[in-house]
């Protein structure tokens, strides 16, 4: 609500204020890198162990592009809806507050530093602390005696591909590359004009692996969410980063 008296939304205000301190606290203190690189080498080190344990499961080669296929669809899925749900969230007061906030530069400044892709995979891993909890009920299953073993391989090709949607979203915005650009143009990695849409218009084209789910995504979104460039995108208007910031 604009207030006569001043002119301005005092909730936008506060939320402004709430996302600069958000930021200070981010950039004034290295815990939150050091949690997320702690993130990457759980989620990293839990992908290792299970792509050990896929080998022995002897899957048919047949089953396998079915399988893929399927875990590409569903990690575009989950991934894009993780993301609609982060670029809505403006609970910059919480515990998790500065992450969230840092999150939220990807629309600010939409270019990430240019790193080899081994760094973009462990960099980007470390943001994913849903997937930490995910891959630990994963491996359990491997334990379960009986669990389907085509289950067992679509889940973990979907805990694999997450961290690859990242590199993904990276090449999608960083790289000019004829390969990566003829792998997006096969539909294995993010195709550049499609997630243009994401940041030119609003509330659509969530998905970072290869888009396929957005038609999905867009729908949900729609329905359960006002868009993020008429709320969280306007949070971060009055923040000036650090010389050289560039996500």
């Amino acid at each position: 609500m604009v207030t006569p008296e001043t002119g301005t939304n005092p909730d936008l205000a506060t939320k402004q204020r709430q996302f600069n301190a958000a930021m200070a606290l981010y950039n004034g203190s290295r815990r939150y890198q050091l949690f997320s690189a702690g993130v990457a080498v759980i989620n990293i080190a839990l992908q290792l162990t299970l792509l050990a344990r896929l080998i022995p499961l002897h899957v048919p080669l047949v089953w396998q592009p079915p399988l893929l296929l399927t875990a590409y669809f569903i990690t575009d899925f989950i991934n894009g809806l993780v993301h609609m749900i982060m670029d809505h969230s403006d609970r910059y007061t919480s515990l998790a507050g500065p992450l969230i906030a840092n999150f939220h530069l990807h629309h600010k400044i939409p270019r990430y530093q240019d790193h080899a892709l081994p760094v973009i995979y462990f960099n980007e891993t470390g943001s994913k602390v849903w997937l930490v909890p995910t891959l630990g009920a994963v491996l359990a299953l491997t334990c379960v005696e009986g669990i389907s073993l085509y289950l067992l391989t679509l889940l973990i090709y979907v805990g694999v591909l997450s961290s690859v949607a990242e590199v993904s979203h990276y090449l999608c915005h960083n790289s000019t590359a004829t390969f990566s650009v003829f792998l997006a143009r096969c539909g294995l990695l993010l195709d550049k004009r499609h997630h243009a849409c994401h940041h030119l218009h609003d509330n659509q084209n969530y998905a970072f692996l290869n888009g396929w789910s957005d038609p999905l995504l867009n729908r949900i979104a729609l329905a359960i969410y006002p868009g993020y460039k008429r709320t969280t995108d306007l949070h971060f208007a009055t923040y000036v980063p650090p010389d050289g910031d560039k996500r």
